[in-house]
């Protein structure tokens, strides 16, 4: 709640619901659509079915997982700017 008492629209469970399930649609119709659409590519498996989709997702991956390691590099104590 924000500090005058009105409830934000992320605040109710079911929204939040809704728009997960409203990704997970678009998404889907997205990848439904990967077999219809005419791409002209440059590598053979780039006309594989649904490669955009599968390639987005491991480098997203990825990236999460390389930040996380990153992170145990780059990081400073929590007193690192009070000493």
């Amino acid at each position: 709640m924000d500090d005058d008492g009105r409830r934000g629209i992320f605040d109710t469970p079911r929204n939040v619901k809704a728009v997960i399930y409203g990704l997970f649609a678009v998404c889907g119709v997205l990848f439904a659509l990967d077999g219809f659409i005419h791409r002209h590519v440059e590598h053979p498996w780039e006309s594989w079915f649904g490669f955009y989709a599968l390639y987005g997702f491991v480098v997203c991956a990825f990236l999460v997982l390389a930040a996380r390691e990153l992170r145990k590099i780059v990081r400073r104590d929590e007193d690192y700017y009070d000493e």
